[in-house]
């Protein structure tokens, strides 16, 4: 099996989980990573990760989404 492949990161919470729950309407599964640091948001990010062999299938969905 493939390993989690990093396909997106962002320091917005809300962004992260619009496009969790789009991968996850579409039967991807999604592993979401909070490298945000407690106290500081501005420091790290949100990362999401999805199974290797999905990971075209998931870049081609959120590119179309994203454009609309």
């Amino acid at each position: 099996m493939d390993p989690w492949k990093k396909i997106y990161a962002t320091r917005n919470p809300a962004e992260a989980s619009i496009i969790q729950g789009m991968l996850e309407e579409n039967h991807i599964p999604v592993q979401v990573m909070n490298k945000q640091d407690s106290s500081y948001l501005n420091f790290g990010d949100i990362e999401l990760y999805v199974p290797g062999h999905l990971s075209e299938t998931a870049m081609q969905l959120m590119a179309t989404n994203m454009l609309n």
